[in-house]
């Protein structure tokens, strides 16, 4: 029986890892950067620029959307260690996309190498 990791390791056999010192220069050329974890982690921080979709809509999410429909959108995936976005990244792979890359290490690696982190301003009930 295969377990979570093993599926992980299957999946980064078959997709392009993104080293950090590369990630922002694919940030920059990517047509979509997604942040693929849950939306509290979203909400906590996310790389600046990234749209949230939880990995577990993102089939969905990807096909309901035209602008996101075209196969060659150059696309960054990353989620908080590279677990999630490689396995999102081999979804994608499947669906015909043909530029899809992931962050290596994730955001824990992003934020561990003192990089910018957004976070979305806190509504005001004042």
């Amino acid at each position: 029986m295969k377990t979570a990791h093993d599926l992980v390791a299957a999946a980064k056999t078959r997709v392009q890892e993104v080293a950090l010192v590369q990630a922002e220069q694919a940030i920059r050329d990517a047509d979509v950067l997604v942040d693929v974890r849950e939306a509290d982690e979203y909400a906590a921080g996310h790389l600046a620029g990234a749209v949230h979709i939880s990995r577990g809509m993102l089939e969905f999410k990807f096909s309901a959307n035209p602008a996101l429909q075209s196969r060659d959108l150059k696309i960054v995936l990353y989620c908080k260690t590279s677990g999630r976005a490689a396995l999102a990244a081999a979804a994608l792979h499947d669906m015909g996309y043909l530029n899809v890359q992931s962050l290596a290490g994730g955001f824990d690696a992003w934020v561990a190498a003192g990089k910018p982190v957004a976070q979305p301003d806190a509504p005001s009930f004042e």
